[in-house]
Parts: structure tokens; C-alpha cells; sequence
């Protein structure tokens, strides 16, 4: 069975319809409101969990491709070896 990840648009209407949007939820997170944008284009798990908080919905349901086991992120690392 192949996983796919939610298309960004699909996450943005989602969120939308919850009468919300991305910018919203960064600022309710204390963070700048551009920030959870980074979630959608890349490996984030603070960020795809407050996505998903936001949706009622599992992180690992959205990008299944970024989890391995349900609920668990990929361990990723940098090509720099950091």
C-alpha cells in the first residue's frame, strides 16, 4: 500500500474549514506567523503536531511518509553530519 502525504492545499482548506489558517496557529503557538508554513515543505514534528492538533487528526495520518511507526517521526539527519 503506498502512503501519501496530504497535498498542501488539501491542509490549508482543512484548516480553513476549522475557521483557521496557518498563520493563526503560529501566533497562538507563540511563534512568528510564517513559521508553521516550514512544516508543509519539510520534516517538522513540532510543527506537523500542532497542524494536526488543530485538525483533530493524527500527524502520521497527514505525512504518513514522515513517520515510520504511528506517532513517531522519521529520525532525520543533517548532510552536514550536525
Amino acid at each position: 500500500m503506498e502512503l501519501k502525504d496530504w497535498h498542501t492545499a488539501d491542509i490549508i482548506a482543512a484548516l480553513k474549514k476549522r475557521g483557521t489558517n496557518l498563520s493563526a496557529l503560529s501566533r497562538q503557538a507563540g511563534l512568528a506567523s510564517s513559521t508553521l508554513a516550514n512544516a508543509l515543505r519539510r520534516p517538522w514534528p513540532k510543527g506537523e503536531r500542532l497542524i494536526a492538533e488543530a485538525l483533530d487528526i493524527a500527524p502520521e495520518k497527514i505525512w504518513p511518509t514522515r513517520y515510520r511507526h504511528p506517532g513517531r517521526p522519521h529520525k532525520y539527519h543533517h548532510q552536514n553530519g550536525r
